[in-house]
């Protein structure tokens, strides 16, 4: 597939996966993702019926963009974001809209992907990266990658694609766009097409909060039971894809929702539920991670790099998640 361009049909906006059992009385939350193997639990709660059973129905949205994922959760068109800490930083700073991050979710694993005739952070200067929008998230850990390297702002282009089959679509497409951040499954069908890694943004930055989940603080304290019932599915969707007994199982889940092959479902579940794997525990919240994820983005977009972490984060609810399991 190293010719194909890839367009994974889970990228399409109008997608949208129900899980439901039929009962009226169920509570129904909308998810707001990017398809990826950060979603494990949530894909394996679905499945396994863990959400159904706490009296749950489940509808996953996927996002073409980190901006339609910011604009969408302000609007109300769904009502949990599953996706980079970053942008829930970005809503209440700049926004400001009274966001809150209610768990963590995994280092993102995210790779600095280049073309092959990239041999170096010094054949990207006069070239353009690529992101999927300009002021967000691993679009940083790619600016701060390439600074540490000597390679400045303003030194390359930068083109916003989207999600990261977007992102190497575009790479494909043009020559000139040369470096990306891309997170599995994206960064492992790249490798095999060719495209090189320069590492991980973690190896570069240090630990990084990359995902988790993020709602409007008035819309948890209005639906607080679902909340808590919701992290305790994901929580055990976690437990249920660690377990190696449950491994083929899980990578033919993984390779439904994402729409891979066995054998890529198989690596990238490795690499998200491994011995070293991007996944946290239970959905657990890196503090550390998280005020490297903070100081990051004030340092590009400006802002205290010492804010108070507790201005963006209720962990209160997960707490609860976890004392009922």
């Amino acid at each position: 597939m190293s010719g194909a361009v890839v367009v994974w049909p889970c990228l399409l906006l109008a997608m949208v996966v129900t899980a439901s059992l039929g009962n009226a009385q169920e509570a129904r939350l909308r998810v707001n993702v990017f398809p990826s193997p950060q979603n494990l639990p949530l894909y394996a709660a679905q499945e396994k019926g863990f959400f159904g059973k706490r009296g749950l129905a489940i509808e996953i949205q996927v996002t073409p963009n980190s901006q339609a994922q910011r604009d969408g959760l302000v609007k109300g068109s769904f009502d949990i974001a599953q996706a980079g800490v970053d942008n829930a930083l970005a809503l209440v700073d700049a926004a400001k809209a009274d966001v809150v991050i209610v768990s963590g979710g995994s280092t993102g694993l995210n790779e600095l992907i280049v073309r092959p005739e990239i041999k170096s952070y010094a054949d990207i200067r006069g070239k353009a990266v690529v992101v999927d929008a300009p002021n967000t998230a691993f679009a940083l850990i790619l600016y701060k990658m390439l600074d540490l390297n000597g390679i400045k702002k303003g030194e390359y282009g930068i083109h916003p694609a989207g999600a990261c089959s977007f992102r190497l679509n575009a790479m494909r497409l043009d020559q000139t766009l040369v470096a990306a951040m891309m997170n599995p499954p994206c960064s492992s069908i790249a490798k095999r097409a060719g495209f090189v890694s320069f590492g991980m943004g973690t190896d570069v930055i240090g630990p990084y909060l990359a995902d988790g989940h993020w709602v409007l603080r008035a819309w948890a304290q209005a639906n607080a039971e679902a909340l808590m019932k919701y992290l305790q599915a994901i929580i055990e969707g976690y437990r249920w894809g660690s377990d190696p007994a449950n491994r083929r199982e899980l990578v033919a889940i993984m390779a439904k929702h994402l729409k891979i092959e066995t054998d890529l479902a198989a690596q990238v579940v490795e690499l998200e539920v491994g011995p070293n794997g991007g996944l946290a525990k239970d959905a657990s919240f890196d503090m550390v991670g998280f005020k490297n994820t903070l100081k990051l983005r004030a340092e590009l977009e400006g802002g205290d790099p010492n804010a108070d972490p507790g201005r963006y984060i209720d962990l209160s609810y997960h707490r609860r998640a976890l004392l009922g399991m």
